[in-house]
């Protein structure tokens, strides 16, 4: 049996159509629908499964509209949206200024020492969100090593937007460092040549290139705050917000319906920002031309040092939380000894499941980052290098994309409703680690599949057809060639996927069971039990897991790198 694929050529109408046989029509037809039934399941019936629960009528559901009117007509609904958008206005407020800043020393300066301060930027990305919380606590808590500093308690609003901005600083410099890197140097030579100065061509040229990223960086922050419940929990206090009010809805008054209402409105200002942002990318265009010239920043030692006195007091700020946190987890009892034990670290002694939920963390960031990384990247490949199914393709690249715009949060509700839906045949993989690896991969997929598609399109689309006019089977030119020439941005993938498995509680709050707790999760029930040292404790140990397993993954790749990418280098005499 034979069929017709149709191969992104850039010279397809001067070629034949190759005819290819049964096993690279499974690879190829196979593959995407399997990814399309993986991507259904993870991704599209959770989320209309948390619609029906919300607003259906029947007893011991959401409650329909009625319910929904009732909610949002109250005046504790109004309290806890207005805190909620206070804190997450106040956190992008704040938040995108300083990241654009930092952003801006390490790509458009020559200050020193450039990798180690985006390293430090980045210690936030390798921790949960509670650890900042716990961090500003033995800071500026009741009894804190800096608490004659601040004149209010840290409990409180406060509290919140410190630990918020903590959280999610590196996420959005991640986005801002990616279009500050794009410039074209023959612009700012025109600038200079028609005696425009440093000012006046950054707010002809920078400013511009840059809007989009900011409001992209914006909408970033202020989702990952309002959907947030980490911090929330840890400094809080009294001021309460939606995304704790869900969490406690669910776990702790067995609300379900409520839960699942609050669920879709936070599910709201994440589509919203979506949306405007997508429509801004359509309207900005591309960034830069094929014919652009790097642009490489000149030495002004003024601005030099202005910009790595900013990035110092940046990366001390975060030193100071983390080492905090480091240290308060070695202080036997704070604040009255504190000589150093690892009395903390005896998990089993103060909780029972304390070194089975590290135990089950690494399980699950394992098999998230093994199993994650190949299918991600497997679909990826199957949707830009094949052309043939072309409705197919657009399903996937929807499904693809929708994680984007759901909160952690608002997905662990609707696995939740679905997987515990009487008559599911699925029910069996409820409170399993199986469907924890499901659900952490469906909430990072879409990272890791832009990851992924943008390393794909790099390569020339005629390798595929290389490859089938030689007779080799299309499967045998994906693992031979296709994988080894995209092998940093498979690793960058795995990287990426282990990292967040080890740190994510959002998603993971509503789904593990007593054998399957998680180590972040572990963090959040040490605090609820007054166990602060604890909680210090199981997060130094997540935050050093992190860093270790990503510089042993980035030691042992690079012999692994060096051969794979050898055909990068520049031949001597060429």
């Amino acid at each position: 049996m034979a069929v017709e694929i149709s191969l992104p050529l850039s010279r397809q109408s001067t070629l034949k159509p190759v005819r290819v046989g049964l096993g690279d029509r499974l690879f190829v037809v196979g593959g995407k629908l399997l990814w399309l039934c993986l991507l259904g399941v993870a991704v599209l019936l959770p989320l209309l499964a948390i619609f029906w629960r919300g607003f259906s009528s029947e007893a011991g559901q959401g409650g329909g509209w009625l319910a929904a009117q009732e909610l949002v007509s109250s005046d504790n609904f109004h309290w806890l949206l207005g805190n909620s958008l206070k804190v997450s206005l106040s956190v992008a407020a704040i938040v995108v200024p300083l990241a654009y800043l930092f952003a801006y020393a390490l790509q458009r300066t020559l200050i020193p020492a450039k990798p180690l301060w985006r390293a430090l930027s980045l210690l936030p990305l390798m921790a949960p969100s509670m650890l900042p919380g716990i961090a500003l606590v033995y800071l500026f808590g009741n009894q804190g090593l800096l608490r004659g500093l601040l004149s209010e308690n840290i409990y409180g609003f406060w509290g919140m937007v410190l630990g918020e901005v903590i959280y999610t600083f590196p996420h959005a410099l991640m986005i801002l460092i990616s279009a500050l890197s794009l410039a074209d140097a023959r612009l700012f030579d025109a600038a200079s040549s028609m005696g425009a100065g440093p000012w006046k061509a950054f707010r002809s040229i920078t400013w511009p290139a840059s809007r989009q990223a900011l409001f992209a960086a914006f909408c970033l922050v202020f989702t990952l705050t309002i959907t947030d419940f980490g911090v929330p929990v840890v400094v809080g206090g009294d001021y309460q917000v939606l995304a704790l009010e869900a969490y406690k809805a669910v776990v702790g008054q067995q609300q379900f319906g409520r839960g699942a209402l609050i669920g879709m409105i936070l599910l709201l200002p994440a589509l919203f920002s979506f949306a405007v942002d997508a429509w801004l990318r359509r309207r900005h265009g591309e960034a830069m031309s094929g014919r652009a010239q790097v642009f490489k920043p000149v030495r002004s030692w003024r601005r030099d040092a202005c910009y790595l006195a900013f990035v110092l007091l940046v990366c001390a700020g975060l030193l100071l939380v983390f080492g905090m946190a480091v240290y308060s987890s070695l202080v036997k009892f704070w604040p009255y000894n504190l000589s150093l034990s690892f009395s903390h670290y005896a998990f089993n002694a103060t909780t029972g499941s304390g070194w089975l939920a590290y135990r089950n963390s690494l399980t699950l960031a394992l098999c998230t980052a093994l199993i994650g990384s190949g299918l991600i990247f497997t679909g990826a490949y199957l949707m830009e290098k094949t052309r043939g199914q072309r409705g197919l393709n657009l399903a996937l690249r929807i499904l693809g994309f929708v994680p984007m715009a759901v909160p952690g949060l608002v997905l662990g509700l609707g696995y939740v409703f679905f997987f515990n839906l009487n008559g599911n045949p699925l029910h069996v993989f409820y409170g399993t680690t199986t469907l924890l690896v499901v659900c952490t991969i469906a909430h990072y997929l879409t990272t890791a599949q832009m990851t992924a598609t943008t390393a794909l399109r790099q390569l020339d689309n005629e390798f595929e057809a290389a490859a089938l006019s030689l007779k080799a089977p299309l499967y045998r030119h994906y693992l031979r060639v296709t994988l080894p020439i995209c092998l940093p941005a498979l690793l960058d993938i795995v990287r990426y996927l282990f990292v967040s498995a080890m740190t994510t509680v959002s998603a993971a709050i509503f789904l593990y069971s007593p054998d399957t707790i998680l180590a972040a999760v572990a963090v959040l029930n040490m605090d609820d039990a007054g166990n602060v040292g604890g909680a210090a404790a199981m997060s130094t140990l997540i935050l050093f897991t992190s860093i270790a397993v990503s510089l042993l993954l980035a030691w042992a790749s690079r012999g692994v790198l060096r051969r794979s990418q050898a055909w990068r280098q520049t031949v001597p005499g060429h």
